[in-house]
């Protein structure tokens, strides 16, 4: 039971039906000011889960290319750099799964 639980919890993180965001910024300011997620929360969501410009998933294939993608697109007063660092590697286990 807990099995089919969890699957059912990991088809629904990665929505292939998400909403699309014209930049990153704007998906994590919807996550994180509207719907009030955590800063690594909301940049995971918006990394794998969010068409960004049309693109998915955007924060690339490793946690360095990760920080250099939310390093350009994501304001710095959003997310300390221990924030940025902590939810690329989430992303990337995450994105693996």
């Amino acid at each position: 039971m807990r099995f089919v639980l969890i699957s059912l919890l990991c088809v629904a993180c990665h929505n292939n039906d998400a909403e699309p965001f014209p930049t990153f910024q704007e998906c994590f300011d919807d996550h994180h000011n509207v719907e009030a997620l955590p800063v690594g929360e909301s940049i995971v969501v918006c990394c794998l889960d969010h068409p960004i410009a049309g693109v998915k998933p955007v924060c690339g294939s490793t946690a360095a290319a990760c920080m250099t993608y939310l390093g350009a697109n994501l304001s710095a007063t959003s997310a300390s750099a221990t924030e940025v660092s902590a939810a690329c590697t989430d992303y990337i286990t995450k994105k693996g799964m």
